[in-house]
């Protein structure tokens, strides 16, 4: 799978900035699946700074492996900020990683948890804070798919630009 042109700048400098700093990442993904850590992972040399990636698709996989609370998916949906940071929470905490990225949302078509298509949310576990970010996307799914990923890698960099002070 070709990585878009939008995309390409965005994973060149967070492969230069985490190699250089020598800062490790992790992924937690629901909606996007897993292409998050194939665009990380498209370049030479993630081995050298990602530690890896969770693909967790239903509710239960969320609480099992990353950790995210009954309650809060209870309280909130799956596609919440809530969810998200405890996503990127726990999958820091699982791998160790000075940063992580998650993402959860409605790729569409249809309507889930009573929230629309094209409601993403993104979480970066910046060391010890988490920021988040919602997305109301327009495109058809696959559409969807791709223009998340592009700005939670953008969210990311973002969030280092910050807390590193590149």
């Amino acid at each position: 799978m070709k990585i878009p042109d939008e995309a390409l700048p965005v994973l060149e400098r967070l492969h230069k900035v985490f190699k250089e700093r020598s800062l490790k990442l992790s992924v937690a993904e629901s909606c996007t699946g897993g292409l998050v850590s194939h665009y990380i992972t498209a370049l030479p040399g993630a081995s050298l700074f990602f530690e890896g990636g969770a693909v967790t698709y239903s509710a239960s996989l969320k609480k099992k492996i990353l950790g995210v609370k009954a309650e809060t998916i209870a309280k909130y949906g799956v596609i919440s900020k809530e969810t998200a940071s405890e996503m990127a929470e726990g999958i820091q905490r699982l791998t160790s990683s000075d940063y992580a990225l998650a993402t959860t949302g409605n790729l569409g078509p249809d309507v889930l948890e009573n929230k629309e298509k094209g409601l993403i949310y993104l979480a970066v576990r910046a060391l010890d804070k988490t920021y988040t970010r919602e997305l109301r996307l327009r495109g058809e799914r696959e559409e969807n798919k791709e223009k998340t990923v592009i700005e939670a890698l953008k969210f990311l960099m973002e969030i280092l630009d910050r807390e590193v002070r590149i």
